[in-house]
């Protein structure tokens, strides 16, 4: 996947330690991780892993831009396994489940909302050989039955995150690299959801609650992490990580105490800083150096539709907040809505430099097709070829220039900006703030060089100019008319924001069709006897 966070190196994917560390709790300690994204592993190679292992169970997750591999994977799971069970989880398929099941039928289970208790639930049943007679009983599950989508009940939030059990073994160390600090780096959970309700967001809506572990149980994981696995910097994968000011401000005493020596950025709010400002040395201090604002928009009329609920005034007094305290500073721009022009677009460049922001990212807009937004816009998104959202493709046309003059205002003002920064990081006081920054500039001048930044090998020079090819599937371009008549045709394919599925609580007693016999206390009269070693029964999975 193409994009800007891709300069600072390979990220490791998450999900892995903590749905596979909860398996591993429950018994299923038959595990192997294939990261085929990273290693660059082509479909050939892939096919072959997996004959070669013969999994019972292929799992693959999925956000938006990776849902067509995802389900490429799990296909060749299926031809070249097929007696495997194929899971397939993450945000995507979680909201989008009607169309992923209709377009690969061959996706035995889809894994909606949070993955850790529901992958526990449908791994024993699946071990059990009860899955196809109980699966309606399994909280969070989609899938196929006679040709029909079915989508049981949402499964409750887990209510207590230090219950979490994340297994960082499962990853290949020596493949997630921090450039800037030519560090190890992990992406761990600290807490998960948001409050605030952005409208081109949805992570709000996946995790639907939201919690945060004690200080103390988040930074012993950062201490093994650092320990065991020798990690030099993580990532908070979290959405807004100092709401709770109180526990974040513990979270930094414990790291403080620990003196581990391991440095770590965030994405938060601008209202979050400007909160803190007499708590931000103590951050900084905790080895806190790198904060990422969602500033959003140059325009207030922006930050108005997107509810974001700050100023103008507010982000540049943020940017200036960080830099006195010796934190990093990024800016986050949001370009390519209906009204962006090409003034607008010079003036995120303004802004950027008239704040000072130490970093800055211009992404295009993708309207999730499960966000507020995206129903707003309706027919204005006529690009549904999912594989380009990736932040760096002007999924939406703006009504007053086109997407090559979008594409290209936005590469001018990373190349104005990063040609002044240039200059401007070798003269910062703060040796460790300069060394970090001319390390972001390091792997930004390679990414471009390779044109794997904002994926330039898209734009082919030609004389003077350039041409561009955004590479979109035309079956996958719809007008105004298409759209509608796709709605009105196949309304059961709508993502379900609201986790509501399409069927009653079940259960097989009251189904006549049902081949389970029940016990009095509602369970499959086939399940094993409790005892010590049934709980450890292997099944052996592989996780793409």
């Amino acid at each position: 996947m193409p994009g800007g966070a891709e300069i600072a190196g390979n990220w490791p994917p998450s999900w892995v330690p903590y749905v596979g560390g909860a398996l591993k709790q429950a018994g299923f300690t038959d595990l192997q991780f294939l990261d085929a994204m990273t290693n660059y592993v082509d479909d050939a190679a892939l096919a072959q892993r997996i004959a070669d292992y013969q999994p019972d169970v292929v799992m693959a997750t999925a956000i938006t831009p990776m849902i067509y591999q995802s389900q490429e994977t799990l296909r060749i799971a299926k031809h070249v396994c097929p007696q495997a069970t194929t899971i397939m989880g993450g945000v995507h398929p979680t909201y989008m489940y009607q169309e992923v099941l209709s377009e690969a039928p061959w996706v035995d289970y889809i894994i909606r909302g949070e993955g850790e208790e529901i992958s526990v639930n449908l791994l024993r049943a699946i071990a059990n050989g009860t899955d196809e007679c109980d699966h309606k009983d399994i909280l969070g599950i989609a899938f196929l039955e006679a040709g029909e989508v079915v989508a049981t009940p949402a499964h409750p939030p887990i209510h207590d995150l230090n219950t979490l059990t994340p297994d960082w073994s499962l990853l290949e160390w020596d493949k997630y690299i921090y450039t800037p600090l030519n560090v190890r780096v992990a992406v761990p959970n600290y807490a998960r959801g948001c409050p605030f309700r952005c409208r081109f967001c949805s992570q709000w809506k996946f995790w639907r609650t939201y919690r945060s572990r004690s200080p103390q149980n988040f930074a012993d994981e950062i201490e093994r992490l650092v320990k065991d696995h020798n990690v030099g910097f993580f990532i908070l994968a979290d959405e807004e990580p100092t709401i709770n000011k109180a526990k974040f401000v513990a979270l930094c005493h414990q790291l403080i105490d620990r003196n581990l020596g391991v440095h770590w950025g965030i994405n938060t709010r601008v209202t979050d800083i400007l909160r803190d400002e007499h708590e931000l040395a103590l951050y900084r201090q905790a080895g806190l150096v790198h904060v990422s604002l969602g500033t959003e928009a140059a325009a207030q009329l922006k930050l108005n539709l997107f509810r974001k609920e700050t100023t103008i005034e507010d982000n540049k007094r943020a940017v200036q907040l960080l830099r006195q305290n010796g934190i990093v500073a990024e800016v986050q721009f949001i370009m390519g809505l209906p009204n962006e022009t090409l003034e607008t677009i010079e003036e995120t460049y303004r802004m950027a430099i008239d704040w000072q922001a130490d970093m800055t990212n211009w992404n295009m807009y993708t309207p999730w097709p499960f966000a507020e937004l995206f129903e707003e816009l309706g027919d204005k998104v006529e690009v549904r070829d999912y594989s380009h959202y990736n932040f760096v493709t002007p999924i939406m046309k703006p009504d007053a220039i086109t997407r090559e003059e979008l594409l290209k205002g936005v590469l001018r003002n990373y190349a104005r900006f990063y040609f002044r920064k240039a200059w401007e990081y070798w003269f910062i006081k703060d040796a460790f703030k300069r060394n970090y920054l001319l390390g972001c500039l390091k792997a930004f001048v390679q990414t471009t060089l390779n044109q794997r930044f904002y994926n330039l090998k898209r734009i082919k020079r030609k004389g003077l100019g350039a041409e561009i090819d955004f590479g979109f599937d035309p079956k996958r371009i719809l007008t105004p008319e298409q759209i509608t008549q796709q709605k009105q045709s196949h309304p059961e394919r709508a993502a379900d924001v609201n986790f509501t599925g399409n069927m009653p609580t079940w259960s097989p007693i009251n189904d006549p069709n049902s081949n389970c016999e029940i016990t009095a206390c509602g369970a499959p009269n086939d399940l094993p006897d409790y005892t010590e070693a049934a709980t450890k029964e292997e099944i052996p999975i592989i996780k793409i």
